[in-house]
């Protein structure tokens, strides 16, 4: 029973969250790469012109 104890674990549950949440947003950043670098890209330039 002591498996079951750490799965009700409030502080762990975070720990995986904040896991799940940092994977999710790297996979998006991988997924739109080209997009935020256009974006990025575009930013720069407008505010060097």
């Amino acid at each position: 029973m002591k498996w079951f104890k750490g799965l009700r674990d409030k502080r762990g549950m975070e720990m995986v969250q904040v896991a799940i949440l940092i994977a999710l947003a790297i996979s998006l950043g991988f997924i739109f790469r080209a997009q935020i670098t256009a974006f990025i890209n575009n930013t720069f330039a407008d505010l060097n012109g």
